[in-house]
């Protein structure tokens, strides 16, 4: 066995919720280059964002990590981590964390499995209850990254990230920070299913037909095919998303305008823009997260225990 054992207690609803949220901070610390570049290549193209970065143009994962490291230093791969720190503090603890008790939820009583159906029911209802709790760092946090500085005295609209909830807020009212909700809803449900579903069952299968045990590699498989399955399913959504919350006001009047301008000034492939970093960056983001969380409900309910028996 790799890694703790599982507990004979099954894990807490608590437990769940924290240990996602833990877990989803540590797989962001590692893969945010990842996620920074994919926000770069999506918005490539756009008319403004080309003016402002002049003769900059980006070219593959590597490419355009190399262009942001030379042209704004290493720390603008990072751009945005507080806020992607605080989204999934409160993003993941409810998509991931409260996945298994809706999914219970909605299961028939008595019955020993739970179908495809009410799976994929319970990762879009969880998706969809995060994203609207998180949707204001969500924001923030494609705004930061999607910011170019091209040396030291260019500036930085937002000094901060308080700074930036505040200055969107009086900018553009409150429904700026809910800026493109309905295709992050849209994306969000549409990736927890992808993710959750495909997880979910992949690791039940390998276990239930004895191909692997519940233990590392088995958490591994499963996590790294959900990454791919949600970048692939996604992506086209992921794009709109991004570009529509770091639009300034007036150049879409909607989702379904950014959507309709994208396909008929650049083609159906601009969908599929930075397509190879979304799936290096969810798929080792998935493994990463799956794997930490798996073993922080462990710990966590072994605390627990712990705690409980020494009272």
């Amino acid at each position: 066995m790799v890694g703790l054992k599982p507990t004979d207690v099954p894990p807490t609803t608590a437990v769940k919720v924290l240990g996602a949220g833990a877990a989803a901070c540590f797989a962001d610390l590692i893969t945010f280059p990842l996620d920074t570049a994919k926000v770069r290549l999506q918005i490539q193209g756009e008319s403004q964002t080309e003016q402002a970065i002049k003769n900059v143009r980006y070219r593959g994962v590597l490419g355009t990590i190399i262009t942001m490291v030379k042209t704004e230093g290493p720390t603008s791969l990072y751009n945005g981590l507080m806020a992607g720190l605080q989204r999934q503090m409160s993003f993941a603890s409810i998509r991931i964390g409260l996945y298994d008790s809706v999914k219970q939820f909605y299961t028939p009583k008595g019955a020993e499995y739970s179908s495809i159906i009410i799976r994929i029911l319970a990762g879009c209802t969880t998706g969809a209850m995060a994203v609207t709790c998180a949707q204001p760092t969500d924001v923030v946090k494609v705004r930061f990254q999607a910011s170019v500085r091209l040396g030291p005295g260019s500036s930085q609209k937002y000094s901060g990230t308080i700074d930036a909830y505040r200055t969107i807020a009086r900018e553009e009212g409150i429904r700026g920070l809910w800026k493109g909700i309905l295709p992050n809803i849209t994306r969000n449900a549409i990736v927890n299913c992808a993710e959750m579903v495909t997880y979910d069952m992949i690791k039940e299968s390998l276990i239930d037909h004895c191909l692997m045990s519940d233990n590392f590699p088995c958490h591994f498989v499963s996590a790294f095919a959900a990454g791919f399955c949600a970048t692939v399913v996604a992506s086209p959504v992921d794009v709109v998303k991004t570009r529509y919350m770091n639009s300034p006001p007036g150049r879409y009047s909607s989702t379904l305008n950014c959507m309709l301008k994208t396909l008929r000034q650049e083609g159906p492939t601009a969908f599929y823009k930075g397509f190879t970093p979304s799936f290096l960056r969810l798929g080792s983001w998935n493994v990463a997260m799956f794997v930490t969380y798996e073993q922080m409900k462990r710990a966590l309910m072994k605390l627990q225990m712990y705690w409980e028996s020494s009272l």
